[in-house]
C-alpha cells in the first residue's frame, strides 16, 4: 500500500511521463522510421481480429434493416410488377397483330424490303487541318470501303457526309459546317427546305415554301437525294427569332464519340419518259471542235431568224 503522500506524487508524474514517452515515441519514429513501421503494422495484424468482432454486429444489424425494409416494400413491389406485367402483356398482343397485319399488307402489295445499307464504325479523333470549320476525323482503321459521299450518324441522328477518304482516317463535314446545305423534308408541314450550316449550333432552314411555314416542334427529315435517303431523323424546328427558323439537331454536335458511317450506294436511276414528252436531240458533235454551229444547219427560207448565206 502507497502512502497517501507518495500517491500524489505519483499523480502529479504521470503526465510528465506521458508526455516525455510520447516525445521519445516521435522522436524514435523519425530516426528508426522502417522498424517503427513494422510495429505498427504487426500491432495491425495483432488487433485485426478484434476490429473484425466489433464492427461484425453492425454489419449484421445493416443486412436485417435492409432485410426488414425489402420485407416492408415487397407487397408494393409485386402488385407494381403485375401492373407492369399486365400493361406489357397489352403491348405485346398489340405488336403481334400489328405485325401480322404489316405483314399481309406488304404481302399483297408485293412488297420489295430495302436493302440493309453497309457501315463502318470509327471512333472521333481531333481535326487540326482541313478546309472545314466544322469538321471531325474518323479512325476507321485500314481495309475500309468508305466513299467520299456516305452519311455519318451517331446514336441519335444525322451527323454530315463525308468529304474526304485516307487510308485509315476520314474526314466528316458536319452539318452545321457553313459549306454544308442538306434538302430536307418537314413532317408537318408537308414542306421541303434547305437545312444551311452557318457554323452555329443549330443550322438554318431556307428555300422554304412561302405557303408552307415551318412549324415550331416540328421534326426535320432528310428528303432523299443522291446518296443521302429519306428519312434519316436531322432534329427539330425552333425560332431563334421572328422569321428565322432553324434545326436543333437530334445528334450532339459537341460531344461526339462513335460515330458510323453508312454507305447508301449511288442512285444512277433514270426517271421514264413521260407521256407526250419530246425528246431533244442533240447537236451533231465534231471529234475536234465539240457541237458544230447553228450556220452547219441548212438554209430553210421559212426558218424565222435566219438570213440568206
Amino acid at each position: 500500500m502507497l502512502s497517501i503522500h507518495a500517491r500524489q506524487v505519483l499523480a502529479k508524474a504521470v503526465l510528465p511521463i506521458l508526455i516525455l514517452l510520447a516525445v521519445g515515441l516521435v522522436l524514435l519514429g523519425l530516426v528508426r522510421r522502417p522498424a517503427v513501421d513494422g510495429v505498427r503494422l504487426m500491432a495491425t495484424d495483432f488487433m485485426a481480429p478484434a476490429y473484425h468482432g466489433l464492427v461484425w454486429p453492425q454489419e449484421r444489424a445493416k443486412v436485417w434493416l435492409t432485410d426488414l425494409r425489402g420485407a416492408t416494400d415487397l407487397a408494393k413491389e409485386n402488385a407494381r410488377l403485375r401492373e407492369e406485367n399486365r400493361a406489357l402483356r397489352h403491348w405485346y398482343d398489340v405488336a403481334v397483330a400489328l405485325a401480322a397485319e404489316n405483314g399481309r399488307l406488304k404481302k399483297s402489295l408485293h412488297w420489295i424490303p430495302e436493302t440493309v445499307p453497309q457501315y463502318v464504325t470509327g471512333r472521333v479523333t481531333r481535326d487540326d487541318g482541313g478546309p472545314y470549320s466544322r469538321a471531325v476525323l474518323l479512325d476507321v482503321g485500314s481495309g475500309h470501303d468508305v466513299r467520299i459521299g456516305d452519311v455519318a450518324l451517331d446514336a441519335a441522328g444525322l451527323l454530315g457526309r463525308v468529304t474526304e477518304v485516307g487510308p485509315h482516317t476520314v474526314r466528316v463535314l458536319m452539318i452545321n459546317d457553313d459549306a454544308s446545305r442538306i434538302p430536307v423534308t418537314l413532317a408537318t408541314s408537308h414542306g421541303d427546305a434547305i437545312m444551311a450550316g452557318d457554323d452555329t449550333a443549330s443550322p438554318r432552314l431556307i428555300f422554304y415554301p412561302q405557303d408552307h411555314h415551318p412549324v415550331e416542334g416540328e421534326r426535320v427529315e432528310t428528303r432523299g437525294q443522291s446518296t443521302m435517303p429519306a428519312g434519316l431523323p436531322v432534329g427539330t424546328v425552333h425560332y431563334s427569332a421572328p422569321n428565322r427558323p432553324v434545326v436543333v439537331p437530334d445528334a450532339d454536335l459537341d460531344r461526339l464519340d462513335i460515330v458510323r458511317v453508312f454507305d447508301y450506294g449511288d442512285d444512277d436511276s433514270q426517271a421514264p419518259d413521260a407521256p407526250g414528252r419530246v425528246r431533244v436531240k442533240k447537236l451533231p458533235q465534231n471529234p475536234m471542235t465539240g457541237p458544230l454551229p447553228f450556220s452547219w444547219l441548212p438554209n430553210f427560207p421559212n426558218m424565222p431568224g435566219r438570213g440568206e448565206q
